[in-house]
Parts: C-alpha cells; sequence; structure tokens
C-alpha cells in the first residue's frame, strides 16, 4: 500500500478499508449475496493441511465461476485447536470443524452455491447433547472468553496490513502520537492496572515509567519483546504472532514513544518459523505504509523493529539471558544489581515486555484505561490468554477475564475430563508453576490467588490431569525439563536440580524411602531461596506442589511401593485375570517370551522375565490383562 504521510491520511485509510470487514462483521441470517470464507493459519491447522483446504477452495470457487460471490482468507488461530482445522463462513456466521481438503468442493457447492449448510461438518455440542450448532457463540467454548489480546486472531488477514487498518489499527499509535504526551501514555497504562503477562506480572506502567526516567547510553533506549515462548505445550505468544503481528509492532512503537526508545528488538525462537515470517511481512508493510520506521506519518518519531533470533534455550526466557544473548553473548542470566530498564540492552535503558503484553497495549489506548480496568479483579486486570492443554476435551488456545475459576476454565470452556475420568489437577505455570488439585478448583485466576496456593500464573500454559496421572511422575517430568535447560551458571540450580531429579527417580523406581521424601523438601526449599535467576528460583515448585497437595502419593510410593496411577513403571506387574480365553495373541507379541499357557488355557506371565512394555496389554482383544 501507499505510504500515509499523516495522521490525516492515516484515518482516511481507516475509513477506506473498513468495507473490508463487513460481511465478517455484520452478520446475517438472510442469504446473502457475497461472502468472505476464512480458513485457520495457525501453525496447528497448518500442519493440518489449511493452506490446501484454502487452494481448493479457492480453485472450486473459480470452477464454479462464484469468484465474483466469495473470497477466501487466511486467518490466525481461532483458538478451538482440538477441532481443527476451522473453516468459517461469513456473513452467514457458520463455523465448520475438522475440515479437510477433500471438503473444500461440498462446501462450495452446498454453502456457496445453493445456501445450504454442510450439516457433517458443524461441530457437536455436548452441553446441548450433542446437537450441532452453526455459530461460534453458541459453543460453551467461547461464551465465557472475552478477546482483547486475541482480537484480531481469526478475524483478519495477518499477512495483509490494510485488515489491520481496517480495524482501527495503528490507530492508537497515531492517538499517542497526536493528542498525547510520552508521561500520559504511561499514566494510561499505569491506571489499566496491566501487569506483565510473561510470568513475573510486573506492573507495565511502572516499568515503562522506569526506563523513561533513566537517561539514554549514547542517546540510546531500547525496546524489547521476549517472544522466547518456551513453556512445554505453551504456544499463546506464538499464535498471537502468527495470527496478529501488527498489534505487537503497533505496541512497541507506543512503548518506544513513552520511553523515548527509537529501536526495538522481537526476540524470537529460531523454532517458530511461521511466526518469523509473518513478524517478516508485518515489519516489510508497516515500514511501507509508514507506521514504523522513520518520521512515522510525518510526525518526526522513529521507531525501527529488529528480528533477533534464539536457538531454544529455556533459560533465554529470562529477561537478563535474553539481554545478553541479542548482545551476541552466552544466554545465561545476570546478577540482578540492577534493573533492565536502568541499564539493560548494551547499558541502555531497556523495557522488556512479553508479546500478550504488548497486545494489550493498542486496546488499552483505543478503549481507555477505564474500559480495560473494568475486566478482572482488583489484584489482577483485563484478561489472561491460556494454552489449555492435557486431559481435557476442548484443547485450545482461551483468553478469559482475570478472576475466572480454574472450574470454570477445565469444565465450561474445556468441556470436562475425556473417557469420563476424574480430575485430579492442574498444572499452571508450565515448570515453573505447581500443580493444583480439586480442592482448589474454586480459585480465581489471578496473580495473587494462584501464588497463595502455590502455583503462579507463569505466561500461560495449562496442563489438565486426570486419575490416570502420577504427580511423582509429573513433577519428575517438568525437573526433568528444567535440569536439561539450566544455563549451569548457579551451584543451586546446576547441581541441586540433579539431586532433585536423582530422588525422584529413585523413588519412581520404588527404592525411596520416607528419608527421601524430607530431603525432596528441604533440597527444593534451598534451591528456590538461593538460585541467581527466576529459572532455579521456579525449578521446584511442581515438587513442592506435588508435595503438598498429593503427599499421599509420595508415601504409596515409598512405604507401599506401589503408584496408585499404575504409571511408574519398575512398581508395576502385568497380570493375566480369568477373562483370558487362551487366544494366545499375548504370548506371540511378547517380545521376552515371558507368557506361558496352552491354547484355550488362561495364560501366565512370568514376572522375572517381563520387560513391562505393555505389548500383551496392548494385543488382548479381552481387556484380560490388568496392571497393578
Amino acid at each position: 500500500m501507499k505510504k500515509l504521510n499523516s495522521i490525516a491520511e492515516l484515518k482516511a485509510a481507516v475509513k477506506e478499508f473498513k468495507p473490508v470487514l463487513d460481511l465478517r462483521e455484520n452478520h446475517t441470517d438472510a442469504i446473502p449475496d457475497k461472502r468472505d470464507i476464512l480458513v485457520c493459519g495457525g501453525t496447528g491447522c497448518t500442519s493440518s493441511d489449511s493452506l490446501q483446504i484454502i487452494e481448493n477452495l479457492k480453485a472450486e470457487i473459480e470452477k464454479a465461476g462464484l469468484s465474483d460471490h466469495a473470497m477466501v482468507h487466511l486467518t490466525g488461530c481461532f483458538g478451538f485447536c482440538a477441532m481443527g482445522p476451522i473453516v468459517k463462513v461469513y456473513p452467514d456466521n457458520v463455523f465448520y470443524v475438522h475440515v479437510k481438503p477433500e471438503d473444500a468442493a461440498e462446501i462450495v457447492q452446498s454453502h456457496i452455491a445453493n445456501n445450504q449448510v454442510v450439516e457433517r461438518l458443524l461441530f457437536e455440542e455436548p452441553a446441548l447433547d450433542h446437537q450441532k450448532v452453526q455459530k461460534h457463540e453458541d459453543m460453551a467454548f467461547y461464551k465465557k472468553q472475552l478477546r482483547i489480546a486475541l482480537r484480531n486472531c481469526g478475524h483478519i488477514n495477518p499477512e495483509d496490513i490494510t485488515e489491520y487498518i481496517a480495524n482501527d489499527g495503528y490507530l492508537a499509535l497515531a492517538k499517542c502520537l497526536e493528542e498525547m504526551t510520552p508521561q500520559e501514555v504511561i499514566e494510561e497504562m499505569k491506571k489499566s492496572g496491566l501487569r506483565g503477562r510473561g510470568g513475573a506480572g510486573f506492573p507495565t506502567g511502572v516499568k515503562w515509567e522506569s526506563a523513561s526516567k533513566n537517561p539514554a547510553v549514547n542517546g540510546k533506549k531500547f525496546i524489547v519483546c521476549n517472544a522466547d515462548e518456551g513453556d512445554p505445550g505453551a504456544f499463546m505468544d506464538r499464535s498471537l504472532l502468527e495470527g496478529d503481528p501488527n498489534s505487537v509492532l503497533e505496541a512497541m512503537a507506543i512503548a518506544g514513544y513513552a520511553v523515548g526508545a527509537s529501536q526495538g528488538y522481537i526476540y524470537i525462537r529460531a523454532e517458530y518459523p511461521l511466526a518469523i515470517d509473518r513478524l517478516k511481512i508485518a515489519i516489510a508493510q508497516a515500514e511501507e505504509a509508514g507506521v514504523l520506521g522513520d518520521n512515522i506519518l510525518g510526525t518526526g518519531f522513529n521507531f525501527k523493529i529488529e528480528l533477533k533470533y534464539g536457538a531454544g534455550a529455556f533459560v533465554c526466557g529470562e529477561g537478563t539471558a535474553l539481554i545478553n544473548s541479542i548482545e551476541g553473548k552466552r544466554g545465561e542470566p545476570r546478577m540482578k544489581t540492577f534493573s533492565s530498564s536502568k541499564h539493560g540492552l548494551w547499558q541502555a535503558p531497556t523495557s522488556v515486555n512479553n508479546v500478550e503484553t504488548f497486545g494489550n497495549v493498542p486496546a488499552i489506548i483505543n478503549k481507555g484505561a477505564d474500559w480495560f480496568a473494568s475486566f478482572g479483579n482488583e489484584d489482577s486486570k483485563g484478561t489472561k490468554v491460556f494454552a489449555l492443554g492435557g486431559k481435557v476435551n476442548n484443547v485450545g488456545l482461551v483468553e478469559v477475564p482475570m478472576g475466572t475459576t480454574l472450574r470454570e476454565i477445565v469444565y465450561e470452556i474445556g468441556g470436562g475430563i475425556p473417557n469420563g475420568k476424574e480430575f485430579k489437577a492442574v498444572q499452571t505455570g508450565g515448570p515453573s508453576g505447581g500443580c493444583i488439585s480439586a480442592r482448589d478448583l474454586d480459585t480465581p485466576i489471578d496473580f495473587k490467588s494462584l501464588a497463595s496456593i502455590g502455583s503462579m500464573m507463569g505466561s500461560g500454559g495449562m496442563l489438565v490431569l486426570d486419575e490416570t496421572d502420577c504427580m511423582v511422575d509429573i513433577s519428575k517430568f517438568f525437573l526433568e525439563f528444567t535440569v536439561d535447560e539450566s544455563c549451569g551458571k548457579c551451584t543451586p540450580c546446576r547441581i541441586g536440580n540433579r539431586r532433585l531429579l536423582e530422588i525422584l527417580n529413585k523413588i519412581c523406581r520404588g527404592n525411596g524411602t520416607e528419608e527421601d521424601l524430607v530431603n525432596l523438601k528441604s533440597l527444593a526449599t534451598i534451591i528456590k531461596n538461593t538460585s541467581l535467576c527466576g529459572l532455579g528460583k521456579c525449578a521446584p515448585n511442581p515438587v513442592l506442589s506435588t508435595l503438598n497437595c498429593f503427599y499421599d502419593e509420595y508415601l504409596a510410593h515409598v512405604k507401599d511401593k506401589k503408584c496408585p496411577a499404575a504409571k511408574c513403571t519398575a512398581m508395576l506387574n502385568y497380570v493375566i485375570t480369568d477373562d483370558c480365553i487362551g487366544c494366545g495373541l499375548c504370548k506371540k507379541n511378547c517380545p521376552a517370551e515371558a507368557i506361558n499357557g496352552e491354547k484355550k488355557q488362561k495364560h501366565v506371565i512370568d514376572t522375572t522375565k517381563c520387560l513391562k512394555c505393555g505389548a500383551c496389554m496392548e494385543k488382548c482383544r479381552k481387556g484380560a490383562i490388568i496392571k497393578e
């Protein structure tokens, strides 16, 4: 698009491009003359051939001679990942799930050409006795959500800046440059109550204010976007960058204006190629449009953004380690003798915020701090994005007002536990967080409440566990991750966490003692209190929280030498029950030749030879083999 040389030209462009989104925003039950078809282009759906769905839809539309009546658009993540690939048709507001490339012909012929909804591709709502529903508003998954950070994901094409501008894009930046002083921008952020969404929850406005008050070094201050999202199962920031990169660019420019910085860096994992590609497109388009770079919108304000790639080190999500990495140094934390707001990147004042934090900023500026602060509770304002995963029916990306309870997320939005299993725990905050038991399911999601029960908000990972999960094994899983990801700089983290892991392995092998449980808690507490950075300080959280909430499971492992969830293989025995019909499949498939028995007679497993691989149990057609 042509360069916008003034704020007036930007406002004119917003009005010019608005009609682009008309079909998506003005829903109707009447038969429309034209339709927009949106296809999810997030990582999950693209891995399931959503790009091929787009190509097939375009080809079928052209073949049917409907090019003047239907347009196909790439968009960001709709959030309902369990149902992907997702296709939405506007203005009918029809939501298709589990779409395959071969379904394109039917969608075009039936829906586009003949106005007949393809019933078999509709979502079946469990809360309505599996009734098929057309609109996402009727789905329990969406009813309690409130999209602020994710407002454009699934709504606009992330590779087309005109669609972002059509939805009031860059008007927040223009408002700051035209109507507000840098201090007024900071005061608005402070008034909004926005806290960092990366885990620590530090007030964003206060961080910006600190960077603004500290003098520049060699005329430089910096804005850094932390996109080094490394928690297992977390994909909040990646999805936002894939679905709405311009909102982050705009927010970084606003932050630059507020603190007096002219240079921004986005530190992003090289493992996120789709997010990187869309950021590159967005930066190039923003510079071409004159909303990024030199003399933005003719105001004299300069702000440039560069990408810096991380190599996948989890510790580089920590602010000082991230700064070291950008500077070309080893990615390990610095001593916190001063804040990055004073001496950060190349010793200059630097404001580091994560992706989701930036994602909220344009909406706050456009709609006002009071509007944002009206959501959430006293401790935590606004909304929070979570990657909901694990043993839950509705896996996906959700954004809810702060103060929403864990129960609401797991059972109403998440649709409960699959296969009739019982809820056991939910892990929040990833490997740095804690496990929350059923007794705390009514805890509201906010910084203070989660901390009070031994967990944390973290960046937004939320792993649901059921009765088949062993909590000792879960804590071991997360500790293995942090041991692998430790930079090794400080002794408590480098050595202490490895010792913790050795004790957990000993317990899971059936060799643990009650003394080990005492040592676990003592060592975990020492590591938490003495480690250099947040990775080490939070690494023991899964151990401490499971010891607190599931001590009986630890006792069963060390006293009874039993794993209640039947997960710890070393403590298990495979047993053939009286339901055995002697078919011989288990015997035939046993790699250790540990099963004996005559045909049509009950077979027996020799536990001294058994490898506990589970092959026999997998092959048994009668379910006659159990673990005990």
